[in-house]
């Protein structure tokens, strides 16, 4: 049972709570709180599964398997958050002050003196400016900030928000803010979100206990323009950076007079001539720290019991309330025979912390012993008497209150400054590691109770986290264990009420215990966890890391509902990385090469695009050129090489090894190594790029191969035909352009027709013109079709096999005159016969592009 809300363990009187008319609690059963268990079969645990909104994902925090994280479906988005009333915000400032003592022992201390800095923070605040109020330990900062936050109650229109920065960062404190202004359960926006959300808050917000300062501290405030605060650190914090305009306030010691009056309200009654003496000294030792002062009183408290009559416990009940009695009449005998003990020394009023503990109850010193244990955290008061094995041993919170020993942290107690290091030097803290032991078996069972809610076990995160830290640096035997017990109950209670940084020491803790305990099953679950954390805030490779280190855990101890749950997460981290599965390399197997065009595989989250240019570019692979007849060499144009995404340079010389598909035999299909190496957007991006360039491909063959009744290529000139002029004749023996046409000669043997596909560049030349235009074949599978002349054109395009784009020339060519025909040309009506002049006679003959003939732009060649 819940030791602070003593009720029925069970469900079972949820309905007559309900038919009574008073509020029904939820039932665990429901998707926010699930049970693995029917709520009527009390023999199993109830298991506490929680789903909340984290950003863009849905977390469902599972203690069995680990926590499940998926997209969020647009149905669960919440909505936006409501602001809370006067009253809510009133109630959430109680909830989160520490708890009042079960028992108070020691009257009530009120502000002493600090009058003129009351009133200044006030005006300061008033005005919309931020304050940072700096002063040692035990000089009443905690004291002055509540009476200035009681000034300032309705100056801002979301009221004050009191805030600890004890062991908080700036993302902790602004989440903190967001829920102490919005009504947002189970929900935890993104950074983007927290930001827009607190941008809008105005409230005069009180943190105490700063532990960060410089740009941490300018984080805070730029997220946060609308709001006024007033902080309070130690001299030892760092200081802020000069462009966050705070104004310094620092807070000293009283003076003599406030020390003499904050003594005489601690012991209720006024002081004696020696103790206002002594209290003289102290104070000029102790530079008028109040907390000193405190600690004075109950000296004196304590010295009136020691030498009170027994008598008087029987007359005035307690020794608190026993009437003032004078020197004179309290020193004699005769008045009462109780005789005082004397005052103590200066040594012992500068360090009174030994004196005091020994003479406190038995309890008051365990919890002392708990504190010390803890790293002087103090356990709540409800946990005191299942901890120190004793019924009333809550009053022991306020009997060391009184005693000036601890302080008020947040909304729990921790020991006072100083306190810890003086009760190790008085032999205290000899049983560190077995009360952390103790603790922390009671915390595994307090945390894992179906009755205690997220938010209580997230209260006591700081001696929860105290405990683990102790017995994962002891490492005794069976220690180990222990932490990770109080780890797998402690971790979903903090996720659950989105303390995430007391989630991911918790973790941290549990997975250094496990690994020491040799718990491979519980390092994988702590693992599993730690990755999910990763994923909700942003950290994609640390993500990757832990979920891939528990997948292989739980793939050696055979546990595959966590691997399913794991492989779920990673996948989740890639799909949001934007890098594909199996583009990770593998142990012993090589890398592929990159893509054409890509100089190495794109960082996680980046895209490449695909290389746009404005110039025209080579083929993809290697293209052999015309065969000289003085060089055995082939001339190739290159592509993209293999090894880098550059093109290769042009006219090399050698040999290239080619598939017979007419592509390099040591790469592989690029459909394959696009659907390995891009994500899926990309793959559909390339198939549409493929299946367009396709369809244009055949539509150019189709054109390319349409021609004569005889479906043959109409820019194909065999060999052995050829164009001449005869003698005395000024027309030619081959087929003339007709008027408007392309000036391509036609096809032998087809009837010249307007309009068909002719080989560009061939020009009529003059009847005085020299130069031959026979084709040279070469054999490469390069067909060529370029005129040559000695007053004309010396280079021309070069046309592939498949009839594509031809490759623009090289160099500009060289004008001819020309002379126009004086009539249109006549069809032939018979084949031309072949060429009877020699080599060296004058002609003018354009030649198409022979079958199996390459075309390198050069001049012509004799025939052969």
């Amino acid at each position: 049972m819940d030791p602070t809300n003593p009720g029925s363990e069970d469900f079972h009187d949820d309905a007559l709570a309900s038919a009574d008319g008073g509020p029904q609690r939820p039932s665990r059963a429901e998707p926010a709180a699930a049970s693995s268990s029917a709520p009527d079969s009390p023999s199993q645990g109830p298991v506490r599964v929680v789903q909340l909104v984290t950003g863009d994902y849905l977390l469902t925090v599972n203690p069995v398997d680990g926590s499940e994280i998926e997209p969020c479906p647009p149905g669960r988005l919440p909505a936006r958050p409501q602001r809370h009333g006067a009253d809510e915000r009133a109630e959430l400032r109680r909830a989160a002050a520490p708890p009042p003592p079960a028992r108070p022992v020691g009257p009530e201390l009120p502000l002493v003196e600090r009058d003129e800095e009351r009133e200044r923070l006030t005006r300061l605040l008033s005005r919309g400016r931020s304050v940072r109020l700096t002063g040692p330990a035990g000089s009443g900062r905690t004291a002055l900030l509540d009476a200035v936050a009681a000034d300032v109650e309705g100056l801002a229109p979301d009221g004050v928000v009191r805030l600890s920065g004890y062991h908080r960062t700036p993302a902790d404190l602004l989440y903190e803010l967001f829920a102490a202004v919005h009504h947002a359960p189970l929900n935890r926006p993104d950074r983007a979100g927290i930001l827009a959300a607190v941008h809008e808050i105005g409230a005069v917000v009180v943190l105490d206990d700063l532990e960060f300062g410089g740009s941490a501290l300018d984080e805070l405030l730029d997220a946060t323009p609308e709001c006024a605060f007033l902080l309070a650190a130690t001299p030892d914090v760092a200081a802020p950076s000069p462009d966050s305009h705070l104004e310094e306030v620092f807070l000293g010691g009283l003076d003599r007079t406030g020390c003499l009056e904050l003594l005489e309200r601690a012991v209720e009654r006024p002081l004696t001539d020696e103790e206002a003496d002594w209290a003289a000294d102290l104070w000029f030792e102790s530079e008028g720290l109040p907390l000193r002062f405190v600690q004075a009183g109950a000296l004196l408290r304590q010295r009136d019991r020691t030498g009170a009559d027994p008598a008087a416990v029987d007359e005035f009940g307690v020794f608190a309330e026993r009437p003032y009695v004078s020197d004179a009449a309290g020193g004699s005998e005769e008045a009462g025979g109780d005789v005082k003990p004397p005052l103590p020394s200066l040594a012992v009023s500068a360090a009174p912390v030994g004196v005091l503990a020994s003479r406190l109850s038995d309890v008051a010193r365990d919890t002392l012993s708990f504190a010390l244990a803890l790293g002087g955290e103090v356990p709540h008061q409800a946990h005191l008497p299942a901890l120190a094995g004793d019924t009333h041993a809550d009053a022991a919170v306020g009997e060391l209150l009184a005693s000036g020993l601890i302080t008020a942290v947040g909304a729990h107690y921790r020991l006072a400054a100083g306190v810890a290091d003086r009760l190790l030097a008085e032999g205290y803290g000899t049983d560190t590691a077995a009360r952390a032991h103790s603790a922390a078996q009671h915390y595994a069972w307090w945390a894992g109770h179906p009755s205690v809610a997220p938010e209580r076990a997230a209260a006591e995160a700081d001696a929860i986290l105290a405990a683990m830290a102790v017995l994962v640096a002891d490492g005794e035997a069976g220690h180990p264990a222990a932490a990770v017990l109080l780890a797998r109950t402690a971790a979903p209670a903090f996720a659950a009420a989105c303390h995430w940084s007391a989630w991911e020491r918790c973790l941290r803790h549990g997975q250094a215990a496990a690994r020491m305990s040799g718990e491979v099953g519980e390092e994988a679950y702590f693992h599993h966890e730690l990755g999910v954390l990763a994923l909700c805030t942003g950290s994609l490779d640390r993500a990757r890391a832990e979920l891939e280190a528990s997948i292989g855990l739980r793939g050696v101890m055979a546990d595959k509902r966590g691997a399913v749950a794991g492989r779920r997460a990673l996948a989740l981290v890639a799909d949001r990385s934007g890098l594909a599965m199996g583009m990770r390399g593998v142990p012993g197997v090589p890398p592929l090469p990159p893509l054409p065009g890509e100089d190495g595989p794109a960082p996680a989250g980046e895209e490449i695009p695909a290389a746009r240019s404005e110039q025209s570019v080579t083929p993809p692979y290697a293209v052999p050129a015309a065969r000289s007849h003085d060089s055995g060499a082939t001339t190739v144009v290159h592509g993209f090489g293999a090894d880098s995404g550059k093109a290769g340079p042009v006219g090399a010389s050698g040999p290239v090894a080619q598939s017979g598909a007419g592509r390099p035999a040591h790469r592989e299909p690029w459909a394959r190594r696009l659907m390995v190496g891009r994500a899926r957007r990309n793959l559909i991006a390339a198939g549409a790029g493929a299946l367009l360039a396709g369809v244009l491909g055949t539509v150019v063959t189709l054109g390319a191969a349409s021609g004569g009744p005889n479906h043959k290529p109409s820019d194909q000139v065999k060999p052995d035909q050829s164009a001449s002029r005869q003698d005395g004749d000024n027309t030619l023996n081959a087929d003339q352009p007709a008027p408007g046409a392309t000036g391509r000669p036609q096809a032998p043997g087809g009837t010249g027709k307007p309009g068909q596909s002719h080989s560009p560049g061939a020009t009529p030349s003059s009847p005085g013109a020299s130069g031959s235009t026979s084709p040279s074949p070469s054999g490469s599978g390069s067909p060529s079709g370029t005129p040559s002349s000695s007053n004309g054109p010396t280079k021309s395009p070069t046309r592939s096999p498949g009839g594509g784009d031809p490759t623009p020339p090289t160099q500009k060519p060289t004008p001819s005159k020309t002379q126009e025909p004086t009539k249109d040309p006549e069809p032939p009506t018979q084949n031309p016969t072949p060429p009877t002049s020699p080599a060296g006679s004058s002609s003018n003959s354009a030649s198409g592009p022979a079958p199996g003939g390459s075309g390198s732009g050069s001049g012509s060649a004799p025939a052969v």
